[in-house]
C-alpha cells in the first residue's frame, strides 16, 4: 500500500511540475523553453543536411531524388533560419535581459509565454507537413512563381505560409515585448549607455523584428490570395511581376540577417571582456555601429537581385548600400580584436567560441563585401559560393556566437558547469568540420558548381570537394553530438555553479544560479557600465553596500509580487494552430478545413478573453 501511495505521489509530482512549466509566465523558464525547443529544431535541420550531404558525396547519386531533395533542402533552410538561429536568440532575450537591465520580469509577462507557444506550434505546423508527405519544396525563399499552383498544386507550400505566418506573429509580439521591457524597465541609474551591449543589441533587434516581419507577412498574405482566391499579385499573364515577390521577401530577408547575427555580436561584446578582464574597448562605437548597421540593412535588399534586371541606376545604389553596411560591421571586429590586446586573457571555452566567431564571420564578411560589387555578383550568384559566404555569416558567425553564449551562460541558466575540457574538444573540432565543410564551396563556386542541385554528372571536376565537403559535414555532426552529451550530462553531474563563476561584470552574475522567481530581492541601483565589477572592486560605499542587499530575506520576498501563472496564452496560440491547419486543410476536405478554421478562431477569442480578465498581480 506505501508503495501505491509513494507512486501516486510521484505522478502527482510530475503532473505538477509539467503543469508549472506549460502555465509559466516567468521570463527564465520561457527562456529555457525557447532553449530545449529550438536546439530539437536544430537537430531536425542538422539531419536533413546531413541528408543533403550524403546526396551531393558523389556524382549521379540516386540516396535522394530530385522532389525530396527540393523538400530536404527547403526545410533545412527554413528550419534552420526561423526554428534555430531565431529562436535560439530569443532564448537569451528571455533569460537574460531583465537579469541584465535589473527588472524583475518583462513588461508583458503572459504576452511573452504567448510568443513561445505560438513559435512552438508554427514549427509543428510547418514540421508536420512531413507527417502528410507534403513538406514544403519550393525553397526556403518561397520564389514566385515556383509558390503558384501551376507548379506547387499540392498544400506543400500551404504548410510553409501558414507556419511562417505564426512563426512571424510569434516574432513581433516578442520584439515589442522586450522594446518596451528595456525602453521602460531598467534599473534606477541604468542609461542608455550603460546598458550591456547585449541588450542593446537585442533593443536594434527588436526594432528590426517590427519593421521587417510585416513585408513576408503582406507576401504571404498575398500569396495566400493567388493561391486560395484566384488572386493574380504574381502572374505575369496578367500583367503581375514575380520580381514583386523578391522584393517583399529580401526587404525582410536582409534586415533578417542582422536579425540572426547582432544578438550574437552582443554575446561575444559579454564574453570577450569578461575573459579579458578588462572593459569592452570602444563600448560607444559599438552601440553606434550597431544601430548604424540595424538602420543600413534596409537599403541594401536588392543586391540579392542584382541579376534579375533591375539596372545600372538601381545596381549601383544597392551596391554602394552594401559597400557602406561593411564599415559598422568592421569596427566591431576592431573592436573586439582592441579588448582581447594587452588583457589578461583566461582560456575558457566560451572565449575559444568567440574568438573562433571573429575569425569565422570575418571571412564571411569578405566574400560579403565581393557580392557587393555587381560584376563579381553576376558571376557568383546562386553558385556554390554563396552558400560558402552564407554559412560562414550563420554557422561561422551567429552559432558560433550562440554556442559561447550557452558555455557562458549555462551555469547562470541551470547552476552547473559544463564540462570545460569537452568544451574545448568540441570547439577544435568544430572549427576544424566547419572549415572543412564550407570552406571548399567557395571553390566549386568559382569552378561553376550551382546551388539548389540535386545531383551533379561526372567528369565537372567537382568530385573531390564534395567528397571533402560531406566527411566534414558528417564530422560537423559528431562534434555536435559531444556539445549534447555535455550538455545534458552536465544538467545533472556538473559542478555546481557559484553565482559568479567567471567573474562577470554584469548585473546577472550578483545574484544566485539559477536566479530566484523574483531576480533580484532588491532592485540594484546602477552607477556604472561595468557594474557588478564596480560592485566588487570599486571603492565606492554606495556600491558596497548595494552589493549587500543583492542577497533576499525572507522580508523582501513578501513584499515582491509576480504575475501569477496562466494557461490562457497556451490556448490564444492553440487557436492560431487551428487556423494555420484549417487553412492548409483545403481541396476535397474544403468544408472540414473551414470548420477547423472557424474552430481556432473560437480557441484564440476564448483564450484571449479569459488573458484579459486576468489579474496582474
Amino acid at each position: 500500500m506505501a508503495q501505491v501511495t509513494t507512486t501516486q505521489q510521484g505522478a502527482q509530482y510530475r503532473r505538477s511540475i509539467i503543469w508549472e512549466w506549460i502555465t509559466t509566465v516567468d521570463h527564465k523558464k520561457i527562456g529555457i523553453l525557447y532553449l530545449f525547443t529550438s536546439l530539437f529544431f536544430f537537430l531536425i535541420g542538422g539531419i536533413l543536411a546531413m541528408m543533403i550531404r550524403t546526396q551531393l558525396i558523389v556524382p549521379d547519386n540516386t540516396f535522394l531524388g530530385p522532389a525530396t531533395y527540393n523538400e530536404v533542402f527547403t526545410m533545412h533552410g527554413t528550419i534552420m533560419i526561423f526554428l534555430a538561429v531565431m529562436p535560439l536568440n530569443a532564448a537569451f532575450f528571455n533569460f537574460l535581459i531583465p537579469l541584465q537591465i535589473g527588472a524583475r520580469d518583462v513588461a508583458f509577462p503572459r504576452l511573452n509565454a504567448f510568443s513561445y507557444w505560438a513559435f512552438l506550434f508554427g514549427g509543428l505546423l510547418i514540421l508536420s507537413s512531413f507527417l502528410f508527405g507534403a513538406a514544403p519544396n519550393a525553397g526556403w525563399f518561397g520564389y514566385a512563381n515556383l509558390t503558384t499552383l501551376t507548379y506547387s498544386p499540392g498544400i506543400n507550400v500551404d504548410f510553409w505560409i501558414f507556419g511562417l505566418q505564426i512563426l512571424g506573429i510569434a516574432s513581433v509580439a516578442s520584439a515589442l515585448n522586450f522594446f518596451v521591457t528595456i525602453i521602460n524597465m531598467r534599473a534606477p541609474g541604468m542609461r542608455m549607455m550603460r546598458m550591456p551591449v547585449f541588450t542593446w543589441m537585442s533593443l536594434v533587434t527588436a526594432v528590426l523584428l517590427m519593421l521587417a516581419i510585416p513585408s513576408l507577412t503582406i507576401g504571404l498574405v498575398e500569396l495566400t490570395f493567388d493561391r486560395y482566391f484566384g488572386t493574380l499579385f504574381f502572374e505575369p499573364n496578367a500583367g503581375a511581376s514575380v520580381v514583386l515577390w523578391q522584393h517583399l521577401f529580401w526587404i525582410f530577408g536582409h534586415p533578417e540577417v542582422y536579425i540572426m547575427v547582432l544578438p550574437p555580436f552582443g554575446m561575444i561584446s559579454e564574453i570577450l571582456p569578461t575573459f579579458s578582464r578588462k572593459p569592452l574597448f570602444g563600448y560607444p562605437f559599438v552601440v553606434y555601429s550597431g544601430i548604424a548597421i540595424g538602420f543600413l540593412s534596409f537599403g541594401v535588399w536588392a543586391h540579392h537581385m542584382f541579376a534579375v534586371g533591375l539596372g545600372p541606376v538601381a545596381n549601383s545604389v544597392f551596391a554602394t548600400t552594401t559597400m557602406l553596411i561593411a564599415i559598422p560591421t568592421g569596427v566591431k571586429i576592431f573592436n573586439w580584436l582592441g579588448t582581447l590586446w594587452g588583457g589578461s586573457i583566461v582560456i575558457k571555452t566560451p572565449l575559444l567560441f568567440a574568438a573562433g566567431f571573429v575569425g569565422m564571420f570575418t571571412i564571411g564578411g569578405i566574400s560579403g563585401v565581393m557580392h557587393a560589387s555587381v560584376p563579381v555578383d553576376y558571376w557568383q550568384t546562386d553558385s556554390y559560393f554563396v552558400v560558402a559566404h552564407f554559412h560562414y555569416v550563420l554557422f561561422g558567425g551567429s552559432l558560433m556566437a550562440i554556442l559561447g553564449g550557452i558555455y557562458y551562460w549555462y551555469p547562470k541558466m541551470f547552476g552547473r558547469m559544463m564540462n570545460d575540457k569537452l568544451g574545448k574538444i568540441h570547439f577544435w573540432t568544430v572549427l576544424i568540420a566547419f572549415n572543412m565543410t564550407f570552406f571548399p564551396m567557395h571553390f566549386l563556386g568559382i569552378d561553376g558548381m550551382p546551388r539548389r542541385i540535386y545531383t551533379y554528372p561526372d567528369g565537372m571536376g567537382w568530385n573531390f570537394w564534395n567528397m571533402e565537403e560531406s566527411i566534414g559535414a558528417y564530422f560537423l555532426g559528431l562534434s555536435m553530438l559531444l556539445f549534447a552529451y555535455n550538455f545534458i550530462h552536465s544538467l545533472r553531474s556538473g559542478e555546481i555553479a557559484p553565482a559568479d563563476p567567471w567573474d562577470g561584470r554584469t548585473l546577472e552574475w550578483s545574484i544566485p544560479s539559477p536566479p530566484p522567481a523574483y531576480n533580484f530581492a532588491v532592485v540594484p541601483t546602477v552607477t556604472s557600465r561595468d557594474e557588478f565589477w564596480e560592485m566588487k572592486y570599486g571603492s565606492n560605499e554606495q556600491t558596497a553596500d548595494q552589493k549587500t542587499n543583492l542577497n533576499p530575506t525572507v522580508e523582501d520576498e513578501r513584499h515582491i509580487h509576480l504575475p501569477p501563472p496562466s494557461y490562457f496564452p497556451l490556448i490564444a496560440a492553440g487557436g492560431l494552430l487551428g487556423m494555420g491547419a484549417g487553412m492548409v486543410m483545403h481541396g476535397d476536405g474544403m468544408a472540414v478545413s473551414w470548420y477547423i478554421f472557424g474552430a481556432g478562431i473560437l480557441v484564440l477569442a476564448f483564450g484571449l478573453f479569459g488573458w484579459s480578465f486576468e489579474p496582474n498581480h
